[in-house]
């Protein structure tokens, strides 16, 4: 097996949490040989654990780019708008990319991407990490097998939980829809994927409803202040409070994406003073949305709903797939699902829960795949199960979504949005 050498441009929670560690538990299978990342401290310590050669080690991602080619790969995991440009550059250099999703808030900039990599004849693999993991690659299984006939209807809900919310996008870094990409995107696009690669058809129409219900000043409590650590006097009542949320020893299963490498008390609590962690969820600077419907219709006259919210205990996802011969009604948190045959009345339960692995095993399936779709890339080049091309109609869909939102709901015709595609 032929270890493939990688360049990685951000070294944030996905850099430093899954690629990194997929390195170290496969060392035979792929080495980081350089590394871009604005903050010193996780550079350095992602440089250290990779035993990166100083020279490779980079406090932006531009200078990466003027000493050639220096790997196989390159996996991007820099903030949604800061993914198109250096992705561009890397298949021009020869590289084949593993591009974190969104691959761009910008729909002409999905678009051209996807464009590029044909252009360029470079894989552009998007990391939709659901559809490998054995929940979701088993259901798809089950649909091509046709135990469901022809599906007429999906409905799928993302329980993003309140805690997940509250930390991403009312206080982290995808609170603003103009700074990153709006909710849809940013979270859903994993959610609208799945629905499409289910689906096996063009989505023709879509159409949402969604706002910011919640997490806005105006409800705030009285007696609130902008920081939960400068003397709230509702801080022990309210489920929010950055106080409860990041400060649980001995794990610290937040305060670890707070950006900050020493989890002792004294560290968590100068980032909770001083950081964006700790202020007041009633009174930061958020606008995306807390709750979104979409509705969707396809080629063949199926239709899907979906259904995500910020405002929910658990971070589940569950779905339910009606078919002509069957249906599939399963919990993604818990890892089983349920196949009902109409004819038989049969009822087949599928246990496929896969523990210490993210996204319900599909992160390390994710990179597997691409990293033997780069091996073969030379003798059987493969566009890769979430290339470009297979994730572009999910990214229209999640534009559409948000265009139909703040338009009243307005039904979007999908077509409209793919006249700058051109014929490859």
């Amino acid at each position: 097996m032929k270890k493939i050498t990688a360049v990685v441009l951000g070294a944030g929670s996905r850099g430093r949490l899954i690629y990194g560690p997929y390195a170290e538990k496969f060392p035979n299978e792929l080495q980081i040989v350089a590394v871009a990342e604005p903050n010193e401290e996780r550079r350095n310590q992602f440089a250290a654990i990779h035993n990166i050669a100083p020279e490779h080690v980079y406090s932006t991602w531009e200078p990466v780019f003027e000493q050639g080619r220096m790997a196989d790969v390159m996996i991007i995991s820099t903030l949604d708008r800061l993914h198109y440009v250096p992705a561009m550059k890397a298949m021009e250099l020869g590289y084949h990319v593993l591009l974190e999703k969104p691959m761009s808030p910008s729909q002409d900039e999905c678009i051209e991407l996807e464009q590029a990599s044909h252009h360029f004849k470079r894989l552009l693999v998007v990391s939709h990490v659901l559809r490998y993991s054995p929940f979701w690659s088993g259901i798809k299984k089950w649909i091509e097998a046709g135990e469901l006939g022809t599906i007429a209807t999906i409905q799928l809900t993302e329980n993003v939980g309140y805690q997940h919310m509250t930390h991403s996008y009312v206080r982290g870094n995808w609170r603003k829809s103009e700074e990153t990409s709006p909710m849809i995107l940013a979270k859903s696009c994993h959610d609208l994927d799945i629905i499409s690669w289910l689906m096996g058809q063009p989505c023709t129409h879509v159409s949402s409803y969604g706002s910011l219900l919640h997490f806005r000043s105006e409800n705030a409590p009285e007696g609130s202040t902008d920081r939960c650590i400068n003397g709230c006097e509702v801080e022990k009542e309210c489920a929010f409070s950055a106080l409860k949320m990041y400060m649980q020893p001995p794990e610290h299963p937040w305060a670890r994406y707070m950006h900050i490498n020493d989890l002792s008390q004294e560290s968590i609590l100068k980032a909770l003073e001083e950081g964006p962690f700790g202020r007041c969820v009633y009174r930061c600077d958020n606008n995306v949305v807390d709750h979104q419907v979409v509705n969707m219709e396809f080629e063949n006259g199926a239709n899907a709903s979906f259904i995500m919210s910020g405002l929910t205990q658990s971070g589940a996802r569950r779905v339910q797939i009606m078919g002509t011969k069957g249906e599939i009604i399963g919990d993604m948190d818990q890892g089983s699902y349920t196949l009902y045959r109409y004819v038989t009345g049969e009822k087949v339960e599928i246990d496929c829960n896969v523990a210490g692995d993210g996204h319900g095993g599909g992160d390390d399936r994710l990179i597997s795949s691409f990293l033997q779709d780069v091996r073969d890339f030379d003798t059987n080049p493969s566009k890769g199960l979430t290339s470009a091309t297979a994730s572009l109609q999910s990214h229209l869909m999640a534009f559409a979504a948000e265009q139909s939102r703040l338009n009243s709901g307005q039904s979007i015709k999908l077509a409209d949005m793919m006249t700058k595609r051109l014929s490859v």
